[in-house]
């Protein structure tokens, strides 16, 4: 990989699908995985892979997985990239088996080309010990350009004080698995709000919800859901990660023109 070649990535999370009714009234999880294809699509990106960090279903909707399932299945034949799902705390693990890669199991290890790519299960809010050794084991020797590790609960806390004691418990011990391997950028969701960060050296990005976005001025001891759905895009080259986050709401263009390399905003003109 040159600088110019990149490995792009369209990271979803916290879906919250329901079925027979739409989450708080209002958010249809499903139609928005739909929606992040059209997205996509219209965008012009061409991403290598999808990965959807955790909380596909809503808690108390496991009936919902083959609908997820299905989306995801066409989102990933949209775009053309394969799609990635790793499970969060309101996934429920015995019905989750009907998802794409995880009939025997919820953390594996796969590749796309010459990136490596774990999966990792942090449902129950932790990685246990075994997990831990398997992990330690998987990325113990480098793989081609590097690895990409996903899982739902982030090891580093949310700056938000009312979400900033929710990440992943033991993050020592799953930084201790992962010393001196060759991850290029640690993927999680949970929190409902983007946000990057770096733990012992290692890119961590958040992907916001597809939800519902948290606000900060809820109050220390409150949170606060917004109907905002947002996904993030995380390109790797040989000497950098970026990532974005993108709204699928749009307000009105200031100003639409073409691009390129050098295009920047129109300069007003002063009146005479």
């Amino acid at each position: 990989m040159t600088r110019t070649d990149k490995f792009t990535i369209v990271h979803l999370s916290d879906v919250h699908a329901t079925i027979g009714e739409l989450l708080y009234g209002q958010v249809d999880g499903v139609a928005r995985i739909e929606q992040v294809g059209e997205y996509v699509v219209a965008a012009g990106v061409t991403p290598e892979a999808v990965i959807v960090t955790g909380d596909l279903a809503q808690r108390g909707h496991a009936a919902a997985y083959p609908a997820i399932d299905r989306a995801l299945t066409a989102l990933g034949e949209r775009v053309g990239a394969p799609v990635f799902t790793v499970l969060g705390n309101h996934d429920v693990r015995a019905e989750a088996r009907v998802l794409d890669g995880h009939r025997d199991g919820h953390y594996r290890v796969t590749t796309v080309g010459d990136m490596r790519i774990v999966l990792l299960d942090s449902s129950t809010g932790e990685l246990d010990a075994e997990q831990l050794d398997w992990l330690a084991s998987a990325v113990a020797e480098p793989f081609g350009t590097g690895t990409i590790v996903a899982l739902h609960h982030a090891p580093v806390p949310s700056p938000l004080p009312a979400l900033s004691k929710i990440g992943l418990r033991r993050p020592e011990a799953f930084a201790d698995a992962i010393a001196g391997s060759d991850v290029r950028v640690i993927l999680a969701g949970h929190y409902h709000h983007p946000m990057t960060a770096l733990y012992r050296g290692f890119p961590v990005a958040v992907g916001p919800s597809l939800a519902y976005h948290q606000i900060m001025n809820a109050g220390p001891a409150a949170v606060s859901g917004h109907d905002l759905a947002m996904f993030s895009l995380v390109q790797i080259t040989d000497d950098q990660v970026s990532t974005a986050p993108v709204s699928l709401q749009s307000p009105s263009p200031l100003f639409s023109i073409p691009a390129s390399p050098t295009t920047t905003a129109p300069q007003l003109r002063r009146t005479p």
